[in-house]
């Protein structure tokens, strides 16, 4: 089976509970939507999670804007007031400091990968620019972009495609030509996963 999951957001409890909720085995595929850190209190222990979970299953990991926001500042020295904006504090009383994000965290941030195609899917973080071919879109929009996407009709033609960055606290959003799962799990709603076999979504509560 193949399990698309949101927006953990430093909800490592949460996460953990997801995932024994959903039961993968060794032969399934788990793909994260992006956004593992800030405005949760346990950034840290969610990667950590994360690469042992690597260790003995499939998992793709997708960047969310949040790991590129912090990308911007530990590689190329600039953003800081954007990220601080957005929820940085909780990810670096994490941490510690920033010195202290250990070196295969950073790895792992910066291996992440802007979309993964399967099948008749495409799973990216924030969506697409309607009407422009994969091997075009710039990597902002595939990971900032809302209602230009959301509310556009079959924005990449051939796949549906499977998202999170937006929020939808009733529930996940589910349309002909797009599915988005961040049931906003760090504000009080869900994390949730989507088996892309069945279409079936299981969800928890937050849990803090």
């Amino acid at each position: 089976m193949t399990y698309a999951i949101g927006d953990i957001h430093g909800c490592y409890r949460a996460l953990k509970k997801l995932i024994s909720s959903i039961q993968p085995d060794e032969g399934d595929e788990l793909i994260f939507l992006g956004d593992y850190i800030d405005r949760g209190p346990e950034s840290k222990e969610v990667v950590e999670y994360l690469l042992d979970l690597k260790q003995h299953m499939k998992c793709v990991f997708l960047r969310g804007n949040h790991e590129d926001m912090l990308l911007e500042v530990l590689t190329k020295g600039r953003g800081m007031d954007l990220w601080l904006f957005n929820g940085a504090s909780a990810t670096i009383r994490s941490y510690g400091s920033l010195k202290g994000i250990p070196e295969d965290h950073m790895d792992f941030f910066l291996t992440t990968r802007l979309y993964y195609e399967k099948g008749d899917y495409l799973f990216v973080h924030g969506g697409v620019k309607p009407g422009v071919p994969l091997e075009k879109q710039k990597p902002f929009d595939m990971i900032w972009i809302r209602e230009e996407f959301i509310y556009s009709e079959n924005p990449m033609p051939g796949k549906i495609v499977v998202f999170g960055h937006t929020p939808f606290p009733e529930g996940p959003l589910v349309m002909k030509d797009k599915v988005g799962i961040d049931t906003g799990c760090v504000y009080g709603g869900k994390l949730t996963a989507c088996c892309m076999e069945t279409g079936k979504f299981t969800s928890v509560e937050c849990g803090r």
